[in-house]
């Protein structure tokens, strides 16, 4: 009675904590995409700060305010050494998150997002030179004819947002690469990752986004008829933007890898039949046919990872395929989604 009890306990604890975070990551993407859109703010690399400031000083709340989470101590030399380069392709990612999404549809950009495991897969073969089974190359046919199908039948095309999700999903998969390299021998979680990154990102954004946009922010300021409003609204997803980190750390914590992958494409589906609802952009049948194509493409791609790190190699000095994310790193969409990533 009682096994069983903490079985069905155990069970309502994965099921809510993947509620919280599909509701923090759709919340995030929905309010970035009206940020945009519905208060006119044509301003992704000032979002992307607000979100940087809000997470930076969420972590350290957290940490050192609250104590809810240990702070991983990191040698100062390595701060520079490996956490700046890994803030540096953080903060790229994320800017190409908010800019596709301030040009194209959610539902476009959260599918081209998914192509993040197969620009992944790719650079660790061409680069790296990481050897992967012909399972793995197989599993990625149905995602890039996804993608492919959902591109060429997009009605609200914009080649330059476009570009950016895709070279967003190449800082993704950058990011995800350097971390094995980068950040070996630190234990990271979500809000540590934050902790250490959002400072630096800030700094590497703050003049860049000062430079770009400050002149049209100014003439935003003068023109919006609720200035103020408007940024409560802006600033609040930033708050946002750290408590999906948060929601994050408590989701891995909670669920399996298998349960962690479906989830995370069950997800893309709520966030694009959400924006759907509420920005009523036109979606085509054959589009939304390529958008199931792909997220059934990287349920079967989690899977065939799943299924090949549980296996030794059959001939011993064989290299193996390399291992589903256990440790997280790669699965932890750092203020943007899946993110992997947020917007």
């Amino acid at each position: 009675m009682e096994e069983s009890l903490i079985c069905q306990w155990s069970v309502i604890r994965s099921l809510l904590s993947i509620l919280q975070w599909w509701m923090f990551n759709v919340t995030v993407i929905i309010v970035n995409k009206w940020i945009f859109q519905k208060l006119d703010f044509k301003f992704p690399l000032s979002v992307s700060c607000v979100h940087f400031i809000c997470s930076a000083i969420g972590a350290y709340m957290v940490i050192h305010v609250l104590k809810m989470k240990p702070l991983i101590t990191v040698d100062p030399e390595d701060r520079w050494r490996r956490i700046f380069p890994m803030s540096f392709v953080f903060c790229i990612n994320i800017v190409l998150g908010n800019v596709s999404l301030r040009y194209i549809p959610v539902s476009f950009m959260q599918t081209i997002k998914s192509f993040t495991p197969a620009t992944t897969v790719v650079l660790q073969w061409l680069v790296w030179r990481k050897y992967f089974e012909w399972r793995i190359w197989c599993s990625l046919i149905p995602i890039v004819g996804g993608i492919l199908l959902t591109s060429v039948t997009e009605l609200s095309f914009n080649a330059f947002g476009f570009c950016a999700a895709l070279f967003g999903c190449l800082a993704t998969s950058t990011k995800t690469i350097l971390a094995e390299s980068l950040l070996h021998g630190y234990k990271f979680d979500s809000i540590n990752t934050v902790y250490y990154m959002a400072p630096f990102a800030t700094m590497i954004l703050a003049l860049p986004a000062l430079l770009l946009e400050g002149n049209g922010i100014i003439d935003w300021l003068s023109t919006h008829p609720s200035p103020w409003s408007a940024l409560i609204i802006i600033f609040s997803s930033g708050v946002l933007a750290f408590c999906l980190n948060f929601s994050i750390f408590y989701v891995i914590h909670s669920t399996t890898a298998v349960t962690f992958n479906v989830a995370g494409n069950l997800k893309v589906a709520v966030a694009v039949l959400v924006s759907w609802l509420i920005f009523r952009n036109p979606i085509s049948y054959l589009n939304a046919v390529g958008c199931g194509i792909t997220l059934v493409g990287c349920t079967f791609y989690g899977y065939v990872r799943q299924v090949l790190s549980q296996q030794s190699p059959a001939v011993p000095g064989t290299p193996r395929t390399p291992k589903t994310p256990r440790s997280k790193m790669e699965l932890l969409p750092l203020v943007n989604d899946k993110l992997d990533d947020k917007v």
